[in-house]
């Protein structure tokens, strides 16, 4: 499958629709859970012609499987972030190499070229759980960015504000990638430090530590704090080795090796293209050596553009009703 990552992380186009079947027909053949899954289901490969009619694998897998397809030592195994009472999914990587590639070229796509940037993460959990696919992506981005400003950051909020005054002076772009509780923190004790022109990257979780809250929210807090026009976001999780973007509103845009559909709040089976919302179903071309389609917790609007939103998560019952009533 080399040609076939080669050309995900290119600069050409290509046909994603056609390249999905062709990668489901492969997975199902190859991929033993994602095969013994299907027979459950009955759904013999051979008969699936359209995207919509692919099964998904629900997310869930990750946590108690090898998602793997074909047979491999993984590289590196990425974990999720979790509690002492969850279980955390393993993604089993196979290329290492193609992962950061493909973050890399995700990343240009939408912000331009990594060397323009000071990347500075505030990510205490992931740093402290490790394994993680974020904290991989971001050393990758401060590495190839040429930079010499320390990136990561724990709970250091004071020598984080300093660093970020630092980078403001070295004519490149200042790029803060925080996880939402730790951003919120950040905000607490901004002070008079000028965020203004700093780029704060949104991650998601609040991990236990602060309360949920809807997108609305959040970004309005931090934008007051930071004195900034827009708080951008990252899509993306263990289980999936692309990331959607968004540069504000919460609106996000998917990668040329990414496609969103939304299947039905109830009946997961029911992949229908004329939802406003329901449950969101990624299929992630650069899942080649695990599963390709994925059955997300995410709740969701899709736009006829294919942009999309995350409303809220099927296991938060609260924030999932708020944001429907939005749709």
């Amino acid at each position: 499958m080399q040609t076939f990552k080669e050309l995900l992380t290119g600069a050409q186009s290509f046909d994603f629709e056609a390249l999905a079947l062709d990668l489901f027909r492969y997975q199902s053949a190859e991929n033993s859970v994602y095969k013994t899954y299907l027979q459950c289901l009955k759904v013999d490969p051979a008969s699936v012609f359209s995207l919509e009619k692919i099964p998904f694998l629900p997310i869930e897998f990750f946590k108690t499987q090898q998602v793997k397809t074909g047979a491999y030592e993984a590289e590196t195994i990425f974990k999720s972030s979790g509690t002492t009472q969850t279980e955390r999914s393993c993604h089993y990587i196979a290329d290492l190499d193609f992962y950061l590639k493909n973050t890399e070229a995700i990343f240009e796509q939408f912000y331009g070229k990594l060397t323009d940037y000071v990347f500075l993460a505030l990510l205490p959990s992931y740093l402290e759980q490790g394994n993680s696919s974020l904290v991989a992506m971001l050393e990758h981005f401060i590495k190839r960015s040429g930079q010499q400003e320390k990136g990561f950051y724990l709970n250091q909020l004071g020598e984080l504000k300093n660093a970020i005054e630092m980078a403001r002076k070295t004519g490149k772009k200042a790029m803060l990638f925080g996880v939402t509780y730790a951003l919120l923190d950040l905000a607490e004790v901004a002070g008079d430090t000028d965020f203004s022109d700093v780029i704060i990257m949104e991650t998601g979780g609040m991990k236990g530590r602060r309360r949920e809250m809807i997108r609305e929210e959040l970004h309005a807090i931090l934008k007051a704090a930071f004195k900034v026009p827009a708080i951008h976001s990252e899509y993306g999780m263990t289980e999936l080795l692309s990331q959607a973007y968004s540069v504000g509103n919460g609106i996000f845009h998917a990668p040329k090796t990414m496609k969103v559909m939304l299947r039905d709040l109830n009946d997961p089976f029911d992949i229908n293209p004329n939802l406003r919302s329901g449950g969101i179903n990624v299929i992630d071309l650069a899942n080649i050596d695990s599963c390709a389609f994925i059955e997300t917790k995410d709740i969701g609007k899709l736009h006829p553009d294919g942009t999309f939103e995350v409303l809220g998560r099927f296991d938060n019952s609260d924030i999932r009703g708020c944001n429907l009533l939005v749709s």
